[in-house]
């Protein structure tokens, strides 16, 4: 079995890319998500591309989901019970002493995801060193399971103090309340998290507990289905942190699936640069519903080892990717001052933007860019005949209100406002880390990037665009070329020295230990690193045989890269991270686009944002892209349209990618 598929779940479509590694066989798809159940979605385009022969011979369906974090964002999971340690029971309400809005008088921190009621506490006590100072008291544990039953408890999350030093009391409460009856999924912190910091690791395990309930039974109905049409590899599901889980670690471990779909795009993005030999790029994924950015430095993802959704942080590793409300089914409305505003509300799959036909009457991006030429009319991916005309009307109501002459005056603004928006969030990953994005190639990519790539490239003065092949499915490329990756870490609080790394060494070997060894498994040891006194910490590689000379070395230069400066304060190790990497066959290579018609050429009335006007342009598809063009035109495919504006040229590059750079003045 060689071939491959990748499908991404988004707000608006569920993409599927499809890869014979061998033939060369290249399909794709695209089928509106169904947000009420996302599997008859994801079933869609499978039924779609794929007959039962290519799915028996599917070695691997890789998946992004956005399952666990919609549970999160619409607070419906299940109804969790927390067992802690006495005196920990109000954690998650104390938080942190910070606001997440410092400026907003009347912030209010997000209800936790377990009411008082059902936090409850147990005598016992480990220290930080692991070692026993009083004894877990199992009459505790047995009151607790009553007030559970009674409440009809779906979840328990147990989070003892220092479990992660030693779990012994958390894995006696497990066994007692299983002793007494408890039936429902449990979540303890140590296999959650092996970390210190009491709140973080406590909202962590509780998510874990609270998207159980959604997770777990979406996967397996969807597995059960695949099964049903013949399907007979492996089922993956990407991670936070990027990579992918087997379908049973992710059942087990849901919390790692929570970024699992927006990360998808940064990791193809990633993929692409390295072929491409660029050394800073900014992912611009624009669907339907949001736009997602990551920085992209020497082919590597900005992975962090904390994340946070909704003011919950959450101890796992994370992509550093930001999303905004500015997505091709942004809703675009005048507010009471006036002024002509743009997302984050969206239309969504249902009913989508006017021109879908499908009853929505709410001006929209895709209304905008429908109106001013740069989509052409007609039928596009997904079965959906675009109306022009009914982009149009939605458009002109606007037009008095905001104090603009016209339909073509709105639709403008909607896409100049919905550029701005984007580009503060790419500032977010470049400027505020000390990069200057006038240096950075934009990778434009969803169904919408491409049509903003110009507009981007303007906005930020950044140095050209890229659209890679299969761009409107991009993110479910990021899919298929994922690797296997299991992770564990532990909190070891040590002065770093030579003793300190081999004490790192053991632990790091403990940790491997538990995520087993697979063939073909490269192992990777990371450590959290900081100046004795501070809080915050730097991660480092660290390679076999290195001494801590050689580590210190790589946190100074990370640590003036970060901060532009050094300290001779003395360091300190904080936290050993093991990570098993197992890379998949033929992962690495790029996927170009499949064969078939991208359309006729012709010509159309397209407006040019630099000339501020209309003009007669071409509309070019793009297999028949055979020498550098400038703009104004566009290059239309099945899954995505790309505009390029006056003033910039657009060829084919490396890879099967579009190449737009600005003109030489």
């Amino acid at each position: 079995m060689s071939t491959r598929i990748g499908v991404d779940v988004g707000g608006t479509f569920t993409d599927l890319v499809l890869h014979d590694s061998v033939t060369g066989e290249i399909k794709v798809g695209k089928q509106p998500t169904t947000p009420a159940a996302p599997e008859l979605g994801v079933l869609a385009v499978v039924d779609a591309v794929a007959d039962r022969e290519t799915l028996r011979r599917c070695a691997y369906f890789v998946h992004g989901t956005t399952v666990g974090l919609n549970a999160l964002l619409e607070r419906r999971g299940a109804t969790v019970g927390l067992i802690t340690t006495e005196g920990f029971r109000d954690v998650l309400e104390i938080r942190r002493g910070d606001r997440d809005d410092p400026y907003d008088l009347f912030w209010t921190p997000p209800p936790p995801l377990v009411p008082r009621r059902l936090r409850l506490e147990v005598a016992g006590r480990v220290a930080a060193d692991g070692t026993v100072v009083r004894p877990l008291d199992p009459d505790g544990v047995r009151r607790a399971a009553d007030v559970f039953a009674a409440e009809g408890v779906d979840a328990v999350a147990i989070v003892l103090i220092n479990a992660y030093a030693n779990p012994g009391h958390e894995n006696e409460v497990r066994d007692l309340l299983r002793a007494a009856g408890f039936a429902g999924e449990v979540s303890l912190s140590h296999e959650v998290s092996g970390e210190y910091r009491e709140y973080e690791r406590t909202t962590t395990t509780v998510v874990d507990a609270f998207v159980r309930h959604r997770m777990g039974p979406y996967l397996g109905n969807l597995d059960r289905a695949l099964r049903e049409r013949g399907f007979a590899g492996r089922l993956l599901v990407t991670r936070s942190g990027g990579g992918a889980l087997e379908l049973e670690e992710a059942t087990a471990r849901p919390f790692e699936t929570i970024l699992s779909g927006p990360v998808a795009g940064a990791a193809a993005t990633a993929r692409l640069v390295e072929v491409l030999g660029l050394p800073l790029a900014v992912a611009a994924d624009v669907g339907g519903t949001s736009f997602d950015t990551a920085l992209i430095q020497d082919a590597r993802l900005p992975l962090l080892y904390q994340g946070e959704v909704q003011g919950l942080p959450l101890q796992s590793p994370w992509v550093d990717v930001r999303s905004v409300g500015a997505g091709g089914g942004s809703v675009a409305y005048v507010d009471a001052g006036g002024l002509l505003r743009v997302g984050p509300r969206s239309s969504g799959a249902v009913p989508g933007p006017a021109s879908y036909r499908r009853g929505g009457t709410e001006p929209t991006v895709t209304d905008a860019a429908l109106h001013l030429g740069m989509i052409v009319p007609g039928r596009i991916s997904g079965g959906i005949d675009l109306s022009a005309e009914l982009a149009g009307a939605a458009l002109a109501p606007l037009a008095a209100p905001s104090g603009l002459p016209d339909a073509d005056a709105v639709a403008e603004g909607v896409l100049r406002i919905a550029a701005a928006h984007m580009a503060q969030a790419v500032r977010g990953v470049t400027v505020e880390h000390g990069v200057d994005p006038r240096g950075a190639a934009v990778v434009a990519f969803g169904g919408a990037g491409p049509l903003f790539g110009c507009l981007l490239a303007d906005e930020l003065d950044a140095a050209c665009v890229v659209v890679p092949p299969n761009a409107g499915n991009f993110s479910a490329v990021g899919l298929m070329q994922a690797d296997i990756v299991r992770g564990a870490a532990r909190t070891l609080v040590r002065p770093l020295g030579d003793a300190a790394l081999a004490e790192a060494g053991t632990v790091a070997d403990e940790l491997f230990g538990r995520l087993g060894d697979p063939a073909g498994a490269v192992r990777e040891l990371d450590l959290d690193l900081r100046y004795r006194g501070q809080e915050h910490t730097l991660t480092v590689r660290v390679h076999p045989g290195e001494d801590a000379t050689a580590v210190r070395e790589r946190f100074s230069a990370a640590y003036h890269r970060s901060y532009g400066h050094e300290l001779a304060d003395p360091l300190e190790v904080v936290t050993v991270r093991a990570t098993s990497r197992v890379p998949l066959t033929g992962a690495g290579t790029l996927v170009p686009a499949p064969p078939g018609a991208d359309g006729e050429a012709g010509r159309i009335r397209l407006w040019s944002f630099r000339r501020r006007a209309f003009a007669d342009a071409p509309a070019v598809p793009r297999r028949a892209l055979t020498a550098p063009l400038a703009g104004p035109l566009v290059i239309v495919e099945p899954t995505a349209t790309t505009y390029v504006d006056e003033g910039f040229t657009v060829e084919e590059s490396t890879g099967g990618c579009l190449l737009i750079s600005r003109k030489e003045s």
